[in-house]
Formats: structure tokens, C-alpha cells, sequence
């Protein structure tokens, strides 16, 4: 029996072959157990891959996409003149590996192909998938594995490391393109996600380009016109510096891994940089305390502490961050475990899972994707900003809950294929319907909630706040420290920085903000709806602590990476200063107030509605006429 495990990765795609009764191994692809996911079309058509991809994109790197899994969602990719859809992208590196794979075994083919995703992937991103695979010509025998389960798999296979039935483990997975966290439960027939969570924002990639950012403001002084040239390339000299000074940029955040500093070289007229550890570490705190954190919700969500786990397996290149294991084990009290090469942890696992105890297999991947299995009677919990808070089972997660048959139907629904699950199926999630129903539907459920918790509130508000507050004015004195905040969360400071903003949908709290290093001393808070910009908020803060709040939203700049705007801005007896940053996946902009300890922020991450992120541009105009409080 051959099996062959594949993961193909933001950034790099791993496969693992076990043939003729031998132990599995990785599978080398032009020498190296990581293949580039990257594509290049040839004016001819050709698309190559991997590092042959890389070493053309210096030649022309508008025919180049690095990473073309982070664009699963689109239909097609614009490479150079040509329109390359995004399945026969992904099919070309899947065939590269199918190719390798079948040179090392002789010519013949696998008898097996399994294919890992990320957890959260719903009907249609597996479909593409799959679909990918039938163009690379793995047939028909495919199986998809969600990533989480072949992690604990992985994690199950070391010595000392078996789950027992009833035992849980912690997945942090931080590739180059997201960060996905789930609970895994052993079973007696397998392992379960017990629940799981994503951040799409956030990734290696994203790392990266904060270090850019740094890089940037020490060396750009020295000539700002070269500088932007560099970052917004118009010619091809000019896209292969750009390219070429990004691999040098994550040459270093990678040497940072084992150094406490390095240098990243610099094209003329620029100097070198020396950039430290701590510098590294102190631009992504932010962006990695947000992964902790939801870390920490996901733990919370399966009825689980952290000292009941099993153990924090870290996966994925960018855990190989220093950071990472400190943070959570701070946050936490557990120390994560890091065991073989965190790239190849996943493909590894695939292997691991009982044969039939896969689902997803291929059954018409031209439709729906149909499926089978079982599945546990309270479906896995979501948490983070863009999921349902579900409430995790009566008493939490003891001993391996009994699953019966799930009964559902309908295209693509476990009942598509009219079988019944093996019984040693390690149960996960299976979306019945498109993610865009899903979502719709989701957005439903929290928009009759809200909705109610904004009525309860303007009814409160309409006898408990003075009329005309809102428009009310106040002395840097009276704002110097927070005062009584209304039922929105707002202090009387906030409600003049707001203006009419603060007579809309708001609640109290941060919403769906990145958490701040500090976020119980961080102030009132007050959340709301930003009508016209999809995927955004307006959040207003009223703190004690002015480093605190400049700390905070420094970092949300930070993190956000990309170029930035800045002007002044004036209204409601106020004056201060806004900056807009626009990175890969979200943007933000931040107006203060220089006399006082008043902040607020619109935070934008991409969406179905908003696929991707508003230029600084963009969201300064929306500002200025939306936010902006008016005199």
C-alpha cells in the first residue's frame, strides 16, 4: 500500500510517502523536505513551481504568485497577461509533488492520496481542493484530513505522548498565512475537534512585513523617493530589489529564531540594518498576544482549563518564533511542545489517522462534496471575533462522549453518500451548507442579539443619559482621568470625541479588537457599528494611562504593517492627529487627542463582504466624512 500525505501550505507544501511496508518519510522535492508554494506562468503558458518559480519571479515578478493558497477564495489569479484559476494553481504544485513522488517509487502512482486543511475550511474551499487534485491526476482515491486532527495524530505517535480516551490537546498552528487553533479530544475510536478558531490575519507573512515596516523607518530617511519606488515598484529593476530585499527580510526574522541578532542587507543607497531579537519581538507582541488569547477562548470554549490538557502542540514554521512558547506559557501556565520539524508535523500526522477513519472522501467534486462520517451531538464551539460564542457542553469535555450517527442530509451533507462511518471515524465538523449560507446565516443570529442588546440599551439610554450629552464639551482637566461611562461604554470625554457616532449601534467593549497587552488597565471602552465599510468597527477609549494607550495603538499600527497616512483632524471643540496603515488582510486608523487620554480607532479586517483590506487612503476618507466629529 502506497500512501501518500501531502500539506499544501501558505508558504511551503510538504509531502510524506509510505511505500512497501517502510516507516513514512518525507518526500524531497528539488532537494529540500519543503517545497515553495509558489507559482510562475511562462509567457508560454507553462506554470512552474517551487523554486524554479522563485528564480524566475526575479525576472519578471509580475508573473509570480508566492503564495497562492492565501487566495483559495478568488476564482482566478492575474499573473503577468495571463488569467490562471486559482484550482489549476494549486493542481500545478500538487502535480510537481505527484511527479517527484512518483519518480521515487519507480514510475508507479500511490494508491492513496490524503490532503490536510485547516479546520475551519467549509464545502467550497474543500472543493477546490479537491478539485485541484482531480486536475494533478491523484484520482479519485482522496481524502481530505482536517489539519488539527493529524497534528494530534502526529502527537499521539511520539513515545509518552498517546491520548487516552478522554484527554485533550491544544493545536497552535502559525503558518505564513494564518493562525488556526483547535482542541482535539482522543476518543475511544479516534479524535474529535472539540472546538476550534482562526485568525486570517495573521500569519508569517505578516511577521514579515512589520519587520519591513522597522527596516523602513531606519533607512528610508536616507532617501525617502528611492524608498517608495521600493515599495510601490513600477518597473521591473525596481519589482526584483522589492523581491529580492523581501527573502533577505525573512531570512532574518528566520535567523532571529537562533540568533539574538542579525542583519538584513540592504540595496544602494541604503545601509544594512542591524535588527535584535527584542526588536523583532517587541513589533509582533501585539499580534501574537492576539493568537494567545484566542488560544486561551478556545480552551475555555471546549469546558476545558489549560492544566487539564494534555499539552500545547506548536506546528507550523512560525512557531518557531521564541515568543510564541513564552507568551503562552505566561499566559497559560503550560509549557507547549514543539516535537520533530514544526513544517512537516501535519503531513506526518495525515499518516497516523486510521485508514478509514478518514472523511471528506472524493465523491463528486464537481458539485457539492459529499461525505460521511459521525458526529458528537453538540457540534465543535467557535470563538474570536467573527464566530458565535456557542456555550461548551454541560460539565465541559470529561472522558470521550458517546457520538451517535449524524442524520442529517442535502447536497453535500453527510447523508449525500447514503453510508454509515467506520466506527473508529475521528469526528470532525462538516459544514451542510456553502460558507457563504453559513456566514449569512451566522450574521443573522448575532444581528437579531445585537439588536436586542441595542434596544434594552436605548431604552435605558433615554432616561438614564441627559439630553444632549452627546454635543456636550469638556476641559482636558475633567477628561484627565475616566469618569462614569453610560450603558454604551461611553464617559462623557468619549461621547464628545465620538459625536453622532455615538448615537448608532454601540456596546460596551472592545468588540472584535485586537486585546491590548494590558487590557483590563487599558480604560472605558466603547464599541461601534461603522455603517458603509464592510468588516469594520469604530472603537472609542477613554484610559489612565496615555504610554498605555500609545503602546496599544502603536502596536495596532504595527501589526497592521503597510504604508501609512497621516493628517490632523479637527471637531467637537477637539483637535489631534489621525494615521491610517493599511497591511495584506486588515487596516486601521487611529485619531488621539495630544491633551488627553482619549483614543479611538477603526479597525478593518477582510471579510466575504470586504475581500480585501481598505488602502490608507480609502479609510481616511471614510473617516473624515463618516467618523470624524463634525464642529
Amino acid at each position: 500500500m502506497r500512501v501518500l500525505s501531502v500539506d499544501l501550505g501558505t508558504s511551503n507544501t510538504v509531502a510524506v510517502l509510505s511505500a512497501h511496508g517502510r516507516a513514512p518519510r518525507v518526500v524531497e522535492v528539488d532537494g529540500s523536505a519543503t517545497m515553495p508554494s509558489a507559482v510562475f506562468a511562462g509567457e508560454d503558458g507553462t506554470l512552474m513551481i517551487g523554486r524554479d518559480a522563485e528564480r524566475r519571479a526575479r525576472l519578471d515578478p509580475t508573473r509570480f504568485e508566492p503564495n497562492p493558497k492565501r487566495r483559495v477564495d478568488e476564482q482566478t489569479l492575474l499573473l503577468g497577461d495571463d488569467i490562471v484559476p486559482v484550482n489549476e494553481a494549486l493542481a500545478a504544485i500538487l502535480r510537481r509533488v505527484l511527479e517527484e513522488t512518483s519518480r521515487q517509487l519507480g514510475g508507479d502512482q500511490p494508491d492513496e492520496v490524503r490532503l490536510t486543511h485547516p479546520a475551519q475550511w467549509g464545502p467550497v474551499r474543500r472543493n477546490v481542493l479537491l478539485s485541484s487534485a482531480r486536475l494533478a491526476g491523484m484520482g479519485r482515491a482522496v481524502s481530505l484530513v482536517p489539519e488539527p486532527v493529524a497534528a494530534a495524530a502526529h502527537f499521539a505517535s511520539f513515545p509518552g505522548k498517546t491520548l487516552a480516551p478522554g484527554q485533550a490537546l491544544a493545536v497552535y498552528d502559525l503558518g505564513a498565512g494564518t493562525f488556526d487553533v483547535a482542541v482535539v479530544g482522543a476518543t475511544q475510536n479516534g479524535f474529535t475537534v472539540l472546538a476550534e478558531d482562526g485568525l486570517p490575519d495573521l500569519g508569517g507573512l505578516d511577521v514579515d512585513q512589520a519587520l519591513l515596516v522597522h527596516v523602513g523607518r531606519e533607512v528610508s530617511h536616507r532617501d525617502p523617493q528611492r524608498w517608495q519606488r521600493l515599495l510601490r515598484p513600477e518597473s521591473t529593476p525596481d519589482r526584483r530589489t522589492r523581491r529580492a530585499l523581501q527573502e533577505d527580510v525573512k531570512a532574518a526574522k528566520e535567523a532571529l529564531s537562533r540568533h539574538p541578532q542579525t542583519e538584513v542587507p540592504m540595496p544602494e543607497p541604503f545601509a544594512d540594518v542591524l535588527v535584535t531579537r527584542a526588536e523583532l519581538e517587541a513589533l509582533v507582541r501585539p499580534a501574537m498576544l492576539r493568537s494567545v488569547e484566542l488560544l486561551a477562548r478556545t480552551v475555555r470554549s471546549a469546558g476545558l482549563a489549560p492544566e487539564h490538557l494534555a499539552g500545547i502542540y506548536l506546528v507550523g514554521g512560525s512557531s518557531r518564533l521564541p515568543l510564541v512558547g513564552t507568551m503562552i506559557a505566561e499566559k497559560l501556565g503550560v509549557v507547549p511542545a514543539s516535537l520533530d520539524q514544526p513544517e512537516t508535523a501535519v503531513a506526518l500526522g495525515a499518516h497516523h489517522v486510521a485508514a478509514d477513519g478518514l472523511s471528506m472522501r472524493t465523491q463528486n467534486v464537481e458539485g457539492q462534496v459529499a461525505a460521511t462520517g459521525t458526529y458528537p451531538q453538540t457540534a465543535p464551539h467557535r470563538t474570536g471575533p467573527h464566530a458565535a460564542q456557542a456555550p461548551p457542553p454541560p460539565g465541559g469535555y470529561q472522558g470521550a462522549p458517546q457520538y451517535g450517527g449524524y442524520q442529517g442530509g442535502g447536497p453535500g451533507g453527510p447523508g449525500a453518500s447514503g453510508q454509515q462511518a467506520p466506527s473508529n471515524f475521528p469526528s470532525f465538523p462538516v459544514a451542510k451548507e456553502t460558507e457563504s449560507g453559513a456566514g449569512g446565516r451566522k450574521k443573522l443570529l448575532i444581528g437579531i442579539a445585537v439588536a436586542a442588546v441595542l434596544l434594552i440599551g436605548g431604552v435605558a439610554a433615554f432616561f438614564l443619559v441627559p439630553s444632549g450629552s452627546a454635543a456636550a464639551t469638556y476641559t482636558a482637566q475633567e477628561c484627565a482621568q475616566p469618569g462614569q461611562a453610560d450603558d454604551k461604554g461611553f464617559t462623557g470625554c468619549l461621547r464628545q470625541l465620538a459625536g453622532g457616532v455615538a448615537d448608532g449601534q454601540c456596546v460596551t467593549g472592545a468588540g472584535n479588537s485586537p486585546a491590548a497587552p494590558d487590557q483590563e488597565n487599558l480604560g472605558v471602552t466603547a464599541t461601534c457599528s461603522a455603517p458603509g465599510l464592510a468588516g469594520a468597527q469604530v472603537t472609542y477609549i477613554h484610559g489612565s494611562s496615555p504610554d498605555l494607550l500609545s503602546q496599544y495603538t502603536d502596536g495596532l499600527l504595527s501589526s497592521t504593517g503597510g504604508d501609512q497616512v497621516q493628517a490632523d483632524w479637527k471637531g467637537n471643540g477637539l483637535t489631534g492627529r489621525y494615521t491610517a496603515a493599511a497591511g495584506r488582510n486588515s487596516s486601521v486608523l487611529v485619531f488621539t487627542v495630544p491633551d488627553r487620554p482619549l483614543v479611538g480607532f477603526i479597525y478593518q479586517v477582510n471579510s466575504t463582504d470586504q475581500p480585501t483590506a481598505s488602502s490608507p487612503s480609502a479609510i481616511s476618507d471614510y473617516f473624515e466624512q463618516n467618523i470624524q466629529p463634525g464642529e
